[in-house]
């Protein structure tokens, strides 16, 4: 059945507990991702972790470690940008030897900006991450001066020209997640990534690689609206051309220039067409709920939010497989 091969999953530290992998077993979950801590990207620290998770009978499908992918060095072509390179394939090898296939990559030299977490109007009473970009475009240089687009894509063609036969070698591919916020520049550095047109020119600078493909983050998507590009139209565009590999299903409440992220059911996008979609154009790569409102933690916290969210997200899957069999039986 169209959409029986996407895997659901949730994500792990490398310093999680014992009950915290229980608890996502529990789910019914059987996949996850793992963002490995400093002081657990050598080998052994990640065989110990991989056995530890398949105790509970899950399985890592792709895995990174944020400040070794998200490292301004090579982001912008400063003075250790070769020394970060060779951190970022050492890793890389470590988890191919691990038996991990997909590692990340996000160009965001200054992580995930946002404005505010907080309880505010779309969040029913949890506190939620919130953009404002007139706020944000008030902010100084983070890096001592205004960078080109014309620098980021070229520091992105150097970064490409040597991770990409290091992934050949080792049989990886590279996620690579858009930048979030979306818009074109902030803080003095230009986006890689704000838009479905930047994703092409990425596939192209890399020669249609099968060696980089995206996480495809709704989410962003639907923070840039119209400017980022069309969600529906853009999950068969790049699903069929086999490149998304892991899709953050995201609600916001509006595209920027002010957004607040919500419970899929609260934002501004209909979750289960864009569900649908991927049914329809048999999506078989991996799904998980992105960033979601945090719960009050007396009742459970975040573990409690991201459940309630995947188990939404999970009878999303299940009834656009039921709907889009009919269609299907129906032509």
């Amino acid at each position: 059945m169209l959409g029986d091969k996407m895997r659901v999953q949730q994500g792990v530290s490398s310093s999680c507990t014992d009950d915290q992998l229980l608890f996502i077993r529990q789910q019914g979950i059987r996949h996850v991702f793992a963002l490995f801590e400093d002081q657990h990207t050598d080998y052994d620290s990640v065989m110990r972790f991989v056995e530890r998770v398949r105790k509970f009978n899950l399985t890592i499908t792709d895995a990174g470690n944020t400040h070794l992918y998200k490292n301004p060095q090579f982001h912008l072509g400063l003075s250790e940008r070769d020394r970060a390179i060779e951190e970022y394939n050492r890793f890389n090898r470590v988890l191919a030897k691990a038996g991990i296939p997909i590692v990340y990559m996000t160009w965001e030299p200054n992580q995930v900006l946002s404005t505010a977490y907080r309880v505010s109007d779309h969040t029913q009473g949890a506190v939620g991450r919130i953009v404002d970009i007139e706020e944000m475009k008030k902010r100084p240089f983070t890096h001592g001066r205004q960078y080109t687009e014309e620098e980021i894509w070229e520091n992105f063609r150097y970064w490409l020209e040597r991770v990409l036969p290091v992934c050949e070698e080792e049989g990886l591919t590279i996620a690579l997640h858009p930048n979030d916020p979306p818009v074109d520049c902030l803080v003095g550095i230009p986006n890689l990534i704000h838009s479905a047109d930047c994703y092409k020119k990425a596939f192209a600078m890399a020669n249609d690689s099968p060696r980089l493909g995206m996480k495809m983050c709704f989410g962003c998507w639907l923070e840039g609206g119209e400017a980022f590009g069309d969600l529906l139209s853009d999950i068969a565009y790049f699903v069929d051309r086999k490149k998304v590999l892991i899709v953050h299903f995201r609600n916001v409440s509006s595209p920027m220039p002010y957004f607040e992220e919500t419970l899929l059911e609260d934002g501004y996008m209909n979750m289960y067409e864009a569900m649908k979609q991927l049914v329809r154009h048999d999506y078989d790569g991996l799904i998980h709920v992105d960033h979601v409102p945090e719960y009050v933690e007396s009742c459970g916290g975040k573990n409690a939010s991201m459940a309630y969210s995947t188990g939404y997200m999970k009878g999303l899957l299940h009834s656009a497989m039921q709907e889009v069999h009919r269609e299907m039986s129906d032509i």
